[in-house]
Parts: structure tokens; sequence; C-alpha cells
């Protein structure tokens, strides 16, 4: 199964495409040096194939690349940093400043 994940900035989320199909999202809100991540969803049909984690890995790099920090207040994509300790760097809580 091959994954896109787009940006989708008119609307504040990430979308993971199965060829026509909109498989999840995760919505994002971005200002003055962070980046929240409030809600992922993936939809039924494509639950436990690696979407979740398909589209957290490819918001976080997005994050890492512009420099942000990450407040995760969805449970998912928390718990997903928590897992893979190479984003764990990202996490608000862990950088002594955001930046203007």
């Amino acid at each position: 199964m091959t994954v896109t994940v787009r940006d989708a900035e008119g609307v504040g989320r990430f979308e993971a495409w199965v060829g026509d199909d909109l498989a999840g999202f995760a919505e994002y809100l971005r200002s003055n040096g962070l980046v929240v991540y409030p809600h992922t969803v993936v939809e039924p049909a494509y639950e436990g194939q690696g979407i979740g984690g398909t589209l957290a890995r490819a918001a976080l790099d997005d994050a890492r690349a512009r420099g942000l920090a990450v407040l995760a207040t969805c449970p998912f994509i928390k718990a997903w940093m928590l897992r893979h300790p190479e984003y764990v760097d990202l996490a608000y809580e862990n950088r002594s400043r955001v930046t203007d």
C-alpha cells in the first residue's frame, strides 16, 4: 500500500491518501515558533495499517524542518513521540524557549 502525505495548509492538517481515498489526517495550528497537534483521525478501513504513524512522522519532520517546537495535545501524536525518541527533542516541554 502506497501512502501519500500532503500538507493541506488551507485547512491546517496533514492528509494521508491511499490512491483517491483520504485515509486519515492530523490537524495542526502553527504560530510563533510553535506547532500544536490537537487531533488525529484514521478512517476505520485504514486502522492498524500504519497510517497514523506515517502522519505523525510527516508532521514532526515538517516541524523539525521549520524549526518549530511541538505541543502534542493529541494523545496519539504524544504517545508516538514517546515511542520514537528521535522526536522527543521537538517537544515544547523540552525546549528552553520558543522563538518569536
